[in-house]
């Protein structure tokens, strides 16, 4: 039986072609391929297409650190059949003062940008960013983060985006400071995206000096098509909030961040913790950011500061920063803290929660741990455990 088996396997081997599709012991595949003949598979030619494909693989796996799986997909879009543009490329960052580790990162982000023109397209731009006085570590962190940047025109929008919002800030008394935040802006559109949206925000009543907060901390919020942020900023208006107010473009920002079926998802959340509407609105003009939270993260916070803690929902309520904090390497260290410290009679219950979890580390140590020492001695190592 088994010899039957065997000579029927030989035979489709004279018919097939071999190739083994996986290097790992445990997973040995094998991909048979139909074909008349060894020989006329051998004759039949490898089409240029095919040739620069394993060429463009082979590289990407060996000098960039592309997996076999990534460098094969990156292929789809990205082909060469020598390496002297990609070698370029890698050179002339190398010699600019990236790593290896940040251009891999960079190619495995953007695969198309190892084929730019390093003399003509990429250097002009090191060298601009390096004109504008930024600190050198800066100028890697906004090709590193942004790597595409490489294939945006520097004359046509690199430069004009540079340039509107270099004269907004200083015409609104802000240091330009650090452009790592900024990045993303010059790989959008001024004309169609940046400039629109930014007149929605004028219209709406915004100052400027809210405008440019806005665009150093979050601007990407800034970045979508402009009947939708159109929408996002009536939607805020639509809750009072005054759009003078750093809340309000925080409010923007939140709404740029989610659709509204997760928005009804959160105030039902909400609501489950005996909050009303209007104290969740309320709650959200404090701190909008408790609406960017996940539902997992409200949902963990609230179930331990009130049925393990034993404190009221009013407790987030008037603070609803406390959701923004890390549960586990900050609420409930400190809670441990607290705790140790009202069963000693210490302080009282409800007392000084707030400031316990908003303190930074410093202030926290000095006010809830070394004040405590002789009281509580072990509270530091509590702490740290």
């Amino acid at each position: 039986m088994f010899n039957s088996i065997y000579r029927g396997f030989l035979h489709a081997i004279g018919r097939t072609s071999v190739r083994i599709i996986s290097r790992n012991p445990k997973s040995r595949l094998v991909q048979l391929s139909p074909f008349a003949s060894a020989a006329t598979n051998r004759s039949k030619p490898r089409s240029k297409n095919e040739n620069r494909e394993n060429f463009t693989v082979n590289y990407l796996i060996n000098t960039c650190g592309f997996s076999p799986e990534k460098a094969l997909s990156a292929s789809k879009y990205v082909n060469f059949d020598s390496a002297e543009k990609p070698d370029s490329f890698i050179a002339l960052l190398k010699n600019h003062g990236f790593t290896a580790e940040q251009i891999e990162l960079m190619v495995k982000r953007f695969p198309s940008i190892i084929l730019c023109d390093p003399k003509k397209t990429v250097l002009p731009k090191i060298e601009f960013f390096r004109s504008s006085g930024m600190p050198e570590r800066d100028v890697l962190s906004i090709f590193c983060g942004t790597p595409n940047i490489f294939k945006r025109s520097l004359e046509k929008q690199i430069i004009p985006s540079y340039n509107y919002i270099k004269n907004l800030f200083e015409s609104n008394g802000k240091s330009f400071g650090s452009l790592k935040r900024l990045a993303e802006i010059f790989c959008c559109d001024l004309q169609s995206r940046l400039l629109p949206n930014i007149e929605v925000l004028r219209e709406a009543g915004v100052p400027e000096s809210k405008i440019v907060v806005l665009l150093q901390y979050q601007p990407r919020a800034l970045m979508v098509g402009k009947e939708r942020f159109k929408k996002v900023v009536e939607e805020v208006r639509e809750l009072g909030i005054r759009p003078s107010s750093l809340k309000f473009i925080l409010a923007v920002q939140a709404f740029r961040a989610m659709n509204k079926s997760t928005w009804e998802k959160k105030v039902a959340l909400y609501k489950k913790w005996g909050w009303s509407e209007d104290e969740i609105i309320l709650a959200f003009e404090k701190h909008p950011y408790c609406m960017m939270i996940s539902t997992d993260k409200i949902t963990a916070v609230m179930d331990f500061l009130i049925n393990k803690m034993g404190f009221e929902s009013s407790v987030v309520l008037n603070r609803p920063s406390l959701l923004s904090f890390s549960l586990e390497n900050r609420i409930i260290p400190r809670c441990s803290v607290y705790k140790v410290l009202l069963e000693k009679g210490l302080i009282d219950k409800g007392t000084h929660l707030v400031s316990l979890v908003e303190y930074t580390e410093k202030k926290f140590l000095q006010r809830f741990v070394q004040r405590y020492e002789r009281e509580a001695p072990g509270l530091l190592n509590l702490y740290e455990k």
